[in-house]
């Protein structure tokens, strides 16, 4: 069961990129994800106490998974939230995030004494090429200077969440280690929103609930708790690999479920990802 998890993380983690237009269409992006953690954080409480976890732990790994969760759920889905709700098209903030196993594998050879293999370089190159024909390189002329900086701030939090949380080997119960970085993400927001955001709101429309529901549900549930379990188990290097997967799962799910179109450029870069990641997984650790 265990070898499918990467492809369920896969599927789920891309179905995100479909919901995210229509929650910061139909609300201020920090609200919407402050209202989501907050949820997550009661979720993953409860599902606490149903499983006999101890929620005040002594464990020293409070603080840094409240930490992992200001990275990921804080400046992480924040950065890209925010920069598709100031006019970033979603194709190019997803390729500057897909940069994500590129920087990941240039710091986790010093960082955490990885051994980064030729296989593994060549994989992640084959990944960023392939992403890079699905998402496109007809950018425009015209694209937000402070969304594109908000895109890079992502892909710095990614990075450094998903080295931090391989470097603690976090010893916190799976859910419980979930609730407190919850708990990190809803506090992160809830302070831009008290210092920054003026005029914070949600309109809770049918469309908001479905979207923000599928994200609550579905990925940090689902895909957010496989990820941290394949970090846990695997190399920080092999696991972001898979992130390669996403904007052409992304895509496929467009044209599946949006009717949006599928190029021979598309088909091509699927291809062509799909042979990147199982170059860069392949080898055992």
């Amino acid at each position: 069961m265990t070898r499918f998890l990467p492809i369920i993380f896969v599927l789920l983690w891309s179905s995100a990129f479909i919901t995210t237009k229509p929650i910061v269409d139909h609300s201020d992006p920090f609200a919407a994800l402050s209202f989501r953690f907050i949820i997550v954080a009661f979720g993953f409480f409860l599902f606490s106490l149903y499983s006999n976890i101890k929620i005040i732990s002594l464990s020293n790994n409070i603080l840094p998974s409240i930490a992992t969760g200001v990275l990921f759920h804080g400046f992480y889905l924040g950065g890209v939230f925010y920069s598709i709700s100031i006019g970033l098209p979603t194709g190019i903030a997803a390729l500057i995030v897909t940069l994500q196993p590129v920087l990941t594998n240039a710091l986790a050879g010093p960082l955490l004494n990885e051994k980064i293999t030729f296989n593994r370089w060549l994989g992640v190159f084959l990944g960023f090429i392939g992403a890079s024909f699905v998402i496109g390189f007809d950018i425009g002329t015209s694209l937000p200077l402070t969304g594109i900086i908000a895109a890079f701030i992502s892909l710095i939090a990614v990075t450094s969440a998903t080295l931090w949380q391989k470097k603690i080997s976090n010893d916190l119960p799976l859910p419980l280690s979930n609730m407190y970085q919850a708990v990190g993400g809803f506090f992160f927001h809830l302070i831009i929103i008290l210092i920054i955001v003026e005029k914070p709101f949600i309109n809770f429309s049918s469309t908001f609930i479905i979207a923000i529901s599928h994200q609550i549900l579905l990925v940090s549930f689902g895909a957010f708790t496989i990820l941290m379990y394949l970090i846990k188990k695997n190399s920080a290097s092999k696991t972001v690999s898979f992130f390669f997967l996403i904007p052409t799962t992304s895509a496929l799910m467009a044209w599946i479920f949006l009717n949006e179109t599928l190029s021979y450029l598309d088909i091509f870069g699927f291809i062509l990802t799909t042979i990147g990641v199982y170059v860069a997984t392949r080898e055992k650790n």
